[in-house]
């Protein structure tokens, strides 16, 4: 992964007194601003991380067959097949799986601000070691801190991208709240400006729009079926049947299906809707 770059050295410019009196007024005024994460939130660790995988609250919330329909149609249908892995799959046999037609894997690196995934190097090398092209994915807690530190903080932690033809660009999954309100407490309006802020940040840092993981139902609660990132973020989509079934606004189709949550030997499968060259082009970028 490259290094990061370190941000410019702040001055020191020394204060009169009327001045200091002016910045102690400043300090004594509330810290939380609305929309923002506070200082207490950002401090935060999530309770069970090694229980929040992509899409582990979508079966608790939304039902369905989390065998994905018809296995055999799903093993046998259109597309490329992939996995998603985190760190309560621990050590994976990635050369069984490669074996098995697996030709893509995405890893959990990071959630909020205060976990990475203690396997994700063994998880993330592996798989790119026995010939899959990998990608890192992020657990968004956006009542913990902003998009923008998020953003970083998976950045910093696994998520950031190569050039080389074998590393998708991160996927930040967006789903049910683990630990308590559905919308983390937030309006429409604050969601999709918490997205928008994850989104620009990681474009700034890699040059690359990352991929949205999330649910038409989720979608639609807690954004208001936002239509604002179909055009630049590709879709990832968890829906547990024989089809896809509606895609949330703004997206006229989707990018990955993640069709079952119970599959052998790893439970979260996929399905890249697209040939195998089509998804080096989307690890390559332009």
């Amino acid at each position: 992964m490259p290094l990061r770059r370190s941000g410019p050295a702040r001055r020191t410019v020394p204060l009169a007194a009327g001045t200091l009196v002016s910045l102690l007024t400043v300090l004594a005024l509330p810290l939380a601003l609305p929309g923002l994460a506070t200082a207490s939130d950002a401090g935060k660790k999530p309770a069970h991380p090694e229980q929040d995988w992509m899409g582990s609250t979508i079966a608790m919330r939304e039902g369905g067959n989390r065998a994905g329909g018809p296995e055999l149609q799903a093993a046998h249908g259109r597309g490329v097949s992939g996995v998603d892995v985190s760190s309560h799959n621990k050590h994976v046999s990635w050369s069984s799986l490669r074996r098995a037609g697996v030709r893509f894997a995405y890893v959990k690196a990071t959630e909020g601000v205060n976990y990475t995934n203690p396997y994700f190097a063994h998880q993330y090398r592996g798989s790119y070691h026995v010939g899959m092209i990998h990608g890192a994915y992020h657990f968004a807690l956006p009542d913990h801190s902003s998009g923008s530190t998020q953003a970083r903080y998976f950045l910093d932690h696994g998520g950031d991208w190569s050039k080389d033809g074998r590393t998708l660009p991160g996927a930040l999954d967006m789903e049910y709240n683990p630990y308590g309100a559905t919308c983390y407490g937030k309006s429409d309006r604050g969601m999709v400006h918490w997205i928008k802020d994850f989104v620009d940040t990681y474009r700034e840092e890699t040059g690359r729009d990352p991929i949205i993981y999330t649910s038409t139902n989720w979608w639609r609660r807690c954004t208001g079926n936002s239509g604002k990132f179909g055009r630049s973020n590709p879709l990832w989509i968890p829906r547990y049947g024989s089809s896809v079934g509606a895609l949330p606004a703004g997206w006229r189709y989707h990018s990955i299906w993640q069709h079952t949550s119970s599959g052998h030997p790893i439970g979260d499968r996929n399905r890249f809707n697209g040939t195998y060259t089509r998804l080096r082009i989307l690890a390559k970028g332009n």
